[in-house]
């Protein structure tokens, strides 16, 4: 049972009412005794905040570790590591942006201080920085040359800041969060639009034995201050973490997930408040392969748009390890995890970490390029483009032909309170193929709890595809079938569902996983 104080419990309901005016609100606090069907409701009309949608939609990121860690052979720092050995040879972040865009990325994402507290600016507060290092003749400000690589390549720019810090001896003092907000501001005033702020958990000892209580609520307040348009992620209340470095999201990914008392509490204080309005403290574990279903909602106090982030590293580790040459991912693997992070409602970041001369190593080159051109062949032609579409109850104010016009801002939906759909694609020819992409109209919401792929079985319908959630994509792969019309169904739903689009493709067979290759 919850517990509630009289007084708080009076301002959540007056919060929450005020919330569900607000068709648009991506959070929501649940009055208590709210009935189970009341909250599926309210969790079906949370939706993205303008900086979520955004992000949502870039679908591909990337990462550069990059730093002190790259000379030392380190992944996460040593304090007695000195700052003269940064020195790349021939570092070129153009080259680092241009590698980026070509591979299809949309944001990149620079570590501008690991946990190693080596910081990849000249910052005025601390000498453990590039300016006493003899790369640029201690002039160089590595955060510079990437946000303007960015800005030249059309490239959103983001960056990763560890709050843990195995080098200051103020770390785990009570002086140390007034550094840390120091450095935050640095990155955040001097190198123009920042769109993500990367913050990892990791707490461990600074150099004095002791652990640091980090003022999170503090940091938060200084991004939204700065760069109001910046999500803030992974310990922050904008984008979560998936749960594993895998480079794989789960089959059922809820965008809307359960918030406990403590994140209310802390969002309530921040609602009315400027700068920082919808703040809160991250819920403590949201890594279970169930994160949001109707089971894990029904009693929630709260409800919070908070989707998921997949990150993974193209070699073994997260910096650049000579040793690793020779392990860099395929371009087949990486498409696989394409389809299982992008393709499972999950943002990919994929760290491309440089090597000691300061370049993206030719082998990840090589492997992005390989990964391109696949994704590029397989997702050129919609089958399903230009298919008669007949919904079984549709609304006659949405057109079926938004699911296949190539427009996220547009979608097909049936009768107010329907949560099942169905509807008959006729593609006017026989084809072949062996992939679904399917999309909801996520701005409004997320709602489809299951969905299945059939086509023409003698008098019957046969299913050769299902799914859990969609969300903003879901991507589907099966064994190759060859019809003229297929039939999809919405099978449930917590309320009326938007598709915004449908796509059938034709992939290599190779690309389809060994355990869907068998009827």
């Amino acid at each position: 049972m919850r517990f509630i104080t009289p007084y708080l419990a009076i301002c959540l309901i007056a919060i929450t009412a005020n919330l569900h005016a607000q068709p648009h609100a991506n959070y929501a606090i649940i009055p208590a005794g709210q009935p189970a069907d009341s909250i599926l409701k309210t969790a079906a009309h949370i939706s993205p905040s303008a900086r979520q949608a955004a992000w949502q939609e870039l679908e591909f990121t990337v990462f550069f570790h990059f730093g002190i860690n790259t000379f030392a052979g380190l992944e996460w720092g040593n304090k007695d590591v000195k700052a003269k050995i940064f020195n790349p040879s021939e570092l070129d972040a153009r080259q680092w942006i241009r590698t980026a865009k070509e591979a299809g990325a949309k944001l990149a994402i620079l570590v501008a201080k690991h946990h190693d507290g080596f910081c990849n600016w000249p910052s005025k507060y601390t000498d453990y920085s590039v300016k006493n290092t003899p790369w640029r003749d201690g002039k160089g400000d590595l955060v510079k040359e990437v946000s303007e690589a960015c800005k030249e390549y059309g490239l959103k720019f983001g960056v990763y800041v560890s709050p843990w810090d195995i080098h200051s001896e103020l770390y785990g003092t009570g002086e140390y969060n007034q550094y840390f907000r120091n450095l935050l501001t640095e990155v955040l005033t001097q190198y123009g639009e920042i769109d993500e702020v990367w913050f990892d958990g990791a707490c461990g000892e600074g150099p004095n034995g002791k652990k640091q209580v980090y003022d999170w609520m503090g940091y938060y307040k200084l991004v939204r201050e700065h760069q109001p348009k910046a999500v803030i992620a992974i310990m922050g209340p904008d984008v979560r973490w998936v749960g594993t470095e895998s480079g794989y999201g789960r089959e059922t990914e809820w965008s809307v997930v359960p918030l406990p008392t403590a994140s209310l509490e802390s969002l309530e204080g921040s609602a009315g408040s400027t700068p920082a309005p919808g703040i809160f403290l991250p819920p403590g574990d949201i890594m279970q392969e169930d994160v949001g279903s109707d089971e894990k909602i029904k009693d929630a106090a709260g409800l919070a748009w908070y989707p998921s982030e997949v990150d993974v590293s193209i070699r073994p580790g997260w910096f650049y390890h000579e040793k690793d040459d020779s392990l860099v991912k395929s371009p087949d693997k990486l498409v696989d995890i394409w389809f299982s992070s992008v393709g499972r409602n999950s943002v990919l970041l994929l760290n491309l970490p440089p090597d000691k001369r300061g370049l993206i190593n030719e082998n990840d080159v090589n492997s992005l390029k390989g990964m391109r051109a696949i994704l590029d062949s397989a997702f050129r032609n919609n089958l399903a483009a230009g298919a008669a579409i007949i919904p079984a109850n549709g609304n006659p104010k949405f057109k079926p032909e938004n699911m296949t016009d190539s427009k996220p801002g547009t979608y097909w939906t049936n009768k107010k309170g329907s949560k099942t759909a169905s509807m008959i694609l006729d593609l006017k020819q026989q084809c072949s193929f062996n992939c679904l992409s399917i999309q909801e109209y996520f701005r409004d919401g997320q709602r489809v709890e299951s969905f299945s792929l059939d086509i023409p079985d003698g008098k019957s319908w046969k299913t050769v595809a299902s799914g859990t959630t969609i969300g903003y994509k879901r991507l589907l792969r099966f064994p190759s079938v060859n019809t003229r019309s297929v039939r999809i169904t919405i099978n449930s739903s917590r309320d009326n569902p938007e598709i915004s689009e449908i796509g059938l493709y034709s992939l290599p067979e190779r690309l389809i996983p060994v355990n869907l290759q068998k009827h």
